[in-house]
């Protein structure tokens, strides 16, 4: 890494809530009690975490990578709204729309659980988009096993294609079970 790589977190922006879009792809859900919570979190302690998005230049839009709920509570609470001034905090990351994905996940993941299907939803757009299951292990922070169950969940054969398949995992990274160098299958 770069001796002058600045962490995101240093330049929080003020962004109008009315310029920031949810994305299509986060599979993080709460409860609605815990949605209550954050919402009294947020009014008690103000914003303390800003939202991570990334900036569509092409549609001036702030798209959401991490922080869906903190932006839904200033979209639904008046009050938090109104004392923010409408105004979210955020910080941008650039990057292109898989490792966006793969940074929601691991934020989701360091986080809590997420919902199974939207998950498997996930990894089929990344196997679509070319990624290696390594890079997709790598990346989202899963097991084999996980990755396997994902892929056989949404059902479609095109997630296999172009693998070799052998009686079993045995030969996968049988020497160093964390062996990232070559796919699943």
């Amino acid at each position: 890494m770069e001796s002058n790589y600045k962490s995101p977190v240093y330049e929080v922006r003020a962004v109008p809530i009315e310029k920031i879009v949810a994305n299509s792809y986060n599979p993080n859900i709460v409860a609605p009690p815990e949605m209550k919570l954050l919402e009294l979190s947020i009014w008690e302690d103000g914003y303390t975490m800003p939202c991570v998005c990334y900036y569509d230049k092409e549609r001036d839009v702030y798209e959401l990578v991490d922080g869906y709920h903190r932006y839904m509570v200033m979209k639904k609470s008046k009050r938090i709204y109104e004392r923010e001034n409408g105004m979210l905090p955020v910080t941008v990351i650039d990057k292109d729309i898989s490792n966006r994905m793969a940074s929601t996940i691991r934020h989701n993941r360091a986080r809590g659980t997420h919902n199974v299907e939207l998950m498997s939803e996930i990894v089929a757009e990344l196997t679509k988009a070319n990624m290696s299951d390594a890079w997709i292990l790598r990346n989202i922070g899963m097991d084999r096993d996980e990755l396997l169950r994902l892929k056989q969940i949404t059902g479609i054969a095109a997630l296999f294609a172009n693998r070799e398949f052998s009686d079993g995992l045995q030969n996968c990274g049988e020497n160093d079970p964390t062996d990232l160098d070559h796919d699943v299958y």
